[in-house]
C-alpha cells in the first residue's frame, strides 16, 4: 500500500492547501520552491526539505532554509551537480510535516534534507522509507528520526541520516567535557520533561555522569508553556550546584539566566546545540549569558577561512549571522552534492537508484565541512564528528579550548 497516497485525503489535503499558502519563496504554481540558486533544468535533482519558517520555532527553520539555499546556489554555480530546491513550512508540527512531505512528493522530490526539528522528523521518517527517498536531516537530533525503535536504537530506516549530533551523543559529550575540563563538581539539571530533545540528552547525561563520578545534585523538569522558573533555579541553588546543565532551547534558557541573576545565583551554565542563537534573541541582555558554555559543531566567530567565507556570504544574502542550524544545513546539501557527484547517478535515474547510490556513498565517504572534518556515517545513518565547546565571552562565542 502506498502510505503517502493514503494520507492525502480529507483534512490532510485541506492542511496542504493552507500550508502551501504560507510557504516562503512560493512560486507561481504554489509549490513553495526556494528561489535561491535553484536550477529548473531537466538534469537537476529535486531536493526537498521542511522546517518551521513561521511560528515560534521559525528561527531554526529559516536558518536551515537559508543555509541550504546558499549551498544550492554555490553548487549550481559550480555546475558539477545541479539542484532544484523546494522547502516547505511544517511549523515544527508532526501533522504539518506529513502534509509538507506529501506536497514535496507530489512535486517529484528525489532526495531530501528531511525536517528541521525532531518531532516533525519522527512523523515522516517512515514515509521516506516507504517512498524510498534518501533524507539527511541537518538538525533533527532524536534517535527516533533514524531508528524505528528509538529506545533501543534498533531497526534503522536505512535511508534516513543525520548531519547533527544525536541527542544521546550530546548528553555523553557534555558529561565528559564537564568532567575532563573540571567545569564544576556538583551539577544541577534543568530540562523540559515533555520534549524528546531535552529528555533524550538528559537521560544519557545522567548515565554518563554516574559512570564518570560526576555528582548530579538535583534534577528539575518543566513542561512546555512554563513561564516561571524561580522554583527550578532555587532548587539548584539550594542543592549547591556549581554547574547547571541546560539541555534545552535558548528561549526558556534566557528566562532561567534572568531568574538566576535575580536570585544572585552565579553557577556555570552549560548547554548544548539548542542554545545556539541566544545572543541574537531580540531583547535579550547578552550579559546574562556571560561565561555560558555550550557544545556545538559550529561557531560563526571561528577564524578559519571556510567559516569566515560562509559567514560573509550568509550575512550578504540574509543580513544576519548564521547559527549552527544554518551551518548544518549548508553541510548537508554539500554532502548530498558530493555523494551525487561521486556516485555518478543522474537525475533521470529512478528514485530508488538514487537512494541506493547515496546510501552507498554516505556509508563509505569522508566529508569535510563547516561542522566537522573527516565526517563519516555508519550504516544506521549516525554521524561521527567531534563536538566543539564554546564559551560566551564579551557577548560573543569563542572557543573554550
Amino acid at each position: 500500500m502506498n502510505f503517502r497516497k493514503v494520507l492525502k485525503g480529507g483534512m490532510v489535503a485541506a492542511m496542504a492547501m493552507s500550508l502551501v499558502a504560507c510557504s516562503s519563496n512560493s512560486s507561481a504554481n504554489g509549490n513553495g520552491s526556494a528561489a535561491g540558486g535553484s536550477s529548473t533544468s531537466t538534469d537537476a535533482f529535486k531536493l526537498g526539505g521542511s522546517g518551521p519558517i513561521s511560528g515560534d520555532a521559525a528561527v531554526y527553520g529559516l536558518a536551515v532554509q537559508h543555509g541550504a539555499e546558499l549551498a544550492v546556489k554555490e553548487i549550481n554555480a559550480e555546475g558539477k551537480v545541479k539542484l532544484d530546491f523546494n522547502f516547505q513550512d511544517d511549523q515544527a508540527d508532526a501533522e504539518k510535516a506529513v502534509t509538507a512531505f506529501n506536497t514535496l512528493a507530489d512535486w517529484g522530490m528525489q532526495v531530501s534534507i528531511g525536517t528541521t526539528t525532531s518531532g516533525a522528523g519522527q512523523a515522516v521518517s517512515s514515509s521516506y522509507q516507504q517512498e524510498d527517498i534518501f533524507a539527511i536531516t541537518p538538525s533533527g537530533s532524536s534517535p527516533a528520526i533514524i531508528y524505528q525503535d528509538s529506545d533501543n536504537e534498533a531497526n534503522p530506516y536505512g535511508n534516513v541520516f543525520q548531519m547533527c549530533f544525536s541527542d544521546p551523543n550530546q548528553g555523553v559529550a557534555s558529561a565528559d567535557y564537564i568532567t575532563e575540563h573540571k567545569v564544576g563538581t556538583k551539577v544541577g539539571i534543568i530540562y523540559r520533561n515533555d520534549d524528546n530533545y531535552s529528555t533524550g540528552i538528559t537521560n544519557k547525561f545522567k548515565k554518563e555522569a554516574e559512570a564518570k563520578g560526576l555528582d548530579v545534585v538535583t534534577e528539575q523538569g518543566f513542561a512546555n508553556g512554563t513561564t516561571d522558573y524561580s522554583v527550578y533555579v532555587q532548587k539548584c541553588k539550594d542543592a549547591g550546584a556549581d554547574v547547571v546543565f541546560l539541555p534545552i532551547y535558548y528561549q526558556p534558557a534566557s528566562q532561567i539566566l534572568a531568574e538566576a541573576k535575580k536570585q544572585g545565583y552565579e553557577p556555570t551554565f552549560f548547554g548544548c546545540d539548542g542554545m545556539d542563537g541566544i545572543l541574537d534573541m531580540e531583547g535579550f541582555d547578552a550579559s546574562l549569558a556571560e561565561g555560558l558554555y555550550m557544545l556545538t559543531p559550529f561557531s560563526a566567530d571561528a577564524e578559519d577561512e571556510k567559516t569566515q567565507n560562509f559567514v560573509k556570504a550568509y550575512k550578504e544574502a540574509y543580513g544576519d549571522k548564521p547559527i549552527q542550524f544554518a551551518a548544518d544545513a549548508y553541510d548537508a546539501v554539500y554532502a548530498i552534492a558530493q555523494a551525487l557527484e561521486e556516485s555518478g547517478v543522474k537525475a533521470s535515474d529512478s528514485t530508488s537508484d538514487i537512494t541506493a547510490a547515496l546510501v552507498k556513498e554516505f556509508t563509505s565517504m569522508k566529508f569535510n565541512g563547516l561542522t566537522g572534518s573527516d565526517v563519516t556515517w555508519n550504516e544506521n545513518g549516525e554521524v561521527s564528528k567531534e563536538p566543539k565547546a564554546v564559551i560566551i565571552t564579551n557577548g560573543a562565542y569563542v572557543s573554550a579550548e
